[in-house]
């Protein structure tokens, strides 16, 4: 037995024009998204013995391997996670504070510009191209007021689109998976390209969501969302997607479906920008949709109250310039009720004290047999209200009650209080005629000695002539009796003009009428002289004042106050976001990096790689022409 040498040169051609084809593959990918190093590993063929020494007899190639590193595979995922959040938190909230910058400036210009042209009124104020004018600002208002709660809701629906293309993409990456696992449980985790494409689906969803990654002894992968949701496993697949929301079905529910199980997912605990975006939704759009409902609540209030403190220019008590703040044009939103109750009640929600109002949504639940409980969603605090019986509702809310309209609560029933709904969107001017603006003031003044339990106001306006109708020292003076529900009336010379009862809340007498209210039983006095002048412009100078006056959050805040608020916590969010898409841009990159380092194909290498495989070729062949020529030789040399 002799050595071989055209075997030798065989097998050496054959390695190297192995090697030679996977090193140009990896040049060939060098671009493509995903794909993983491969490196062709050689061994030596069984020597043979001669003369007492073992002898080589060739090489081969014992594997191609694909160049793959578990652990910065995972580090990579959880950096596309956080990359992924943070990309969407910073789009989301800089798209909202642009549009607070440009579009929604339009808001307090136009507030500005109601109580400039109320200061106009107060100057002149019989003039009725003025008062026109100051009308036309008011509708101004109202429509800046509609026209950025339609840019909202605008924002939650594209939100919403973003959340189903992304679990429709996640349903079909999933389904994708599990194909793949199914190919490679046949072909025994060998296939190069299907692990590369694997490696990418799962890549591209630890974008959507926080990814798990379960290897099974069968070459197949098991993916869990955020720790806890099941999406494929082995070749079953899950899919994802979105059901109406509860209590409010514009917010969506994130589920997850197998055959016919359909499960609800907590967004919260799935991360990526699928948790980014019910986040955005959840803590951002809502709550500055309902700050924007909180100052339509305000500037509807305000001016509506501030007209019944005057008179129009008929000498009539002023009448509302907005919407009431509990039409129901103004409330649609308020209540919404959880799919899992069991009681059959129908609440609303009456706004009391706009000043009260914090912009917050509550949760009220029900613990029979009569506990009812409110909880701030934004600050957690649990306050509990008393049912009222008689008047059908439940107090001790922030400035509003609950009504009861019908229908029974049961143990545990859950209901979503947001009393700022729907005020943004069903602001509109009432007011047709500028003569109604009550430039003129009526002059009612509380007794120093009163218990402050009884407030009065104006109501109407039937007869100036009437007897005893109370003008500039010709006052009247009543004293009322809440507990009773009786009043006597004085005249400027303290004569009593006699105890009379009355229906509450309301008193009529003497060619007017008034409300009372009462918050408990007293009896306090009131003096009223109800002179009117056309030129009288004491109410529009009061009305022009409320632009500093802090009228909101408990009398911290004035109107303007509520939307700057809201624009500056917008502001302050997006600065956080860059920051934080900063920082995660920066882990991200480097295990990237480190991934590339290992899987990714180095030009320069490869090219050093396949000089070298070329002249090992080279080389291999020159042994089978070396082998020939001694063969010839040989041959030649017996002839």
């Amino acid at each position: 037995m002799t050595i071989n040498l055209l075997n030798i040169a065989r097998t050496g051609v054959l390695a190297s024009q192995a090697q030679l084809g996977v090193t140009s593959n990896n040049i060939a990918n060098a671009n493509t998204e995903g794909y993983h190093r491969q490196v062709a590993q050689q061994g030596t063929t069984d020597p043979q013995m001669l003369g007492g020494n073992y002898y080589g007899t060739g090489t081969y190639v014992s594997d191609v391997k694909r160049i793959y590193n578990d652990y910065a595979a995972r580090e990579l995922r959880i950096g596309q996670t956080a990359k992924g959040e943070a990309q969407a938190t910073y789009d989301k909230v800089s798209e909202l504070d642009q549009l607070y910058s440009k579009v929604g400036k339009i808001v307090p210009e136009s507030l500005n510009g109601l109580f400039a042209s109320m200061d106009s009124v107060a100057n002149t104020p019989s003039d009725i191209g003025i008062r026109g004018t100051a009308l036309n600002s008011a509708e101004q208002l109202a429509k800046s007021m509609n026209q950025m709660q339609t840019h909202l809701d605008g924002q939650i629906k594209q939100t919403n689109s973003q959340i189903t293309a992304i679990t429709n993409r996640i349903s079909d990456i999933s389904k994708e998976i599990g194909t793949i696992n199914l190919e490679l449980m046949k072909s025994g985790e060998k296939d190069s390209q299907l692990l590369d494409r694997q490696d990418q689906l799962i890549q591209e969803l630890s974008e959507y969501a926080q990814v798990n990654v379960i290897p099974l002894s069968t070459g197949a992968k098991s993916i869990m969302l955020g720790g806890s949701v099941m999406l494929v496993s082995g070749e079953v697949s899950m899919k994802m997607g979105t059901t109406v929301g509860d209590p409010f079905p514009n917010e969506p529910r994130l589920t997850t479906t197998v055959g016919s199980q359909s499960l609800n997912v907590d967004p919260s605990s799935i991360g990526g920008k699928l948790a980014s975006l019910y986040n955005f939704v959840e803590n951002t759009l809502v709550p500055a949709s309902q700050e924007l409902g909180q100052l339509a609540l305000g500037i509807a209030d305000t001016f509506n109250q501030a007209q019944r403190d005057g008179f129009d220019l008929t000498g009539q008590v002023g009448g509302r310039i907005f919407t009431d703040i509990n039409d129901a044009s103004m409330s649609a939103g308020r209540v919404g009720e959880f799919s899992t109750n069991t009681g059959n009640a129908k609440l609303r929600a009456n706004i009391e004290s706009v000043s009260a109002l914090t912009g917050s949504n509550y949760e009220l639940k029900y613990t029979a047999p009569a506990t009812y409980e409110l909880t701030d969603e934004k600050t957690g605090q649990v306050q509990a209200l008393t049912l009222n019986v008689g008047a059908g509702r439940l107090e001790g809310g922030d400035g509003f009650h609950i009504y009861i309209d019908s229908g029974a609560f049961a143990n545990g029933d859950r209901f979503e209080i947001r009393p700022n709904a729907g005020a943004a969107a069903g602001l509109k001017t009432v007011m047709t005629d500028s003569k109604g603006l009550a430039a003129a003031s009526a002059n009612i003044t509380a007794d120093a000695a009163n218990s402050g339990n009884t407030q009065v106001k104006m109501l109407s306006v039937s007869n100036r002539s009437a007897a005893n109708f109370p003008v500039t020292g010709q006052e009247l003076t009543f004293e009322i009796n809440t507990a009773a529900s009786t009043f006597e009336a004085f005249d400027a010379t303290g004569a009593s003009l006699g105890v009379t009862p009355y229906v509450a809340p309301t008193i009529t007498a003497f060619g007017f009428s008034f409300e009372v209210k009462s918050t408990a039983a007293a009896t306090d006095r009131f003096t009223f002289d109800l002179s009117f002048a056309p030129g009288d412009n004491t109410n529009a100078v009061a009305m022009g004042k409320l632009a500093e006056t802090k009228l909101m959050n408990g009398g911290s805040s004035t109107l303007n106050d509520v939307f700057e608020q809201t624009k500056l916590s917008i502001g302050g969010k997006t600065k956080s976001a860059a920051v934080a898409l900063g920082s995660a841009d920066a882990v991200y990159q480097q295990a990237y990096d480190r991934v590339q380092s290992e899987s990714g194909v180095n030009l320069d290498e490869e090219a050093a790689n396949l000089l070298k495989f070329q002249q090992a070729y080279q080389a291999s062949a020159r042994i089978m022409t070396t082998a020939q020529q001694i063969f010839d030789t040989l041959f030649n040399s017996v002839r």
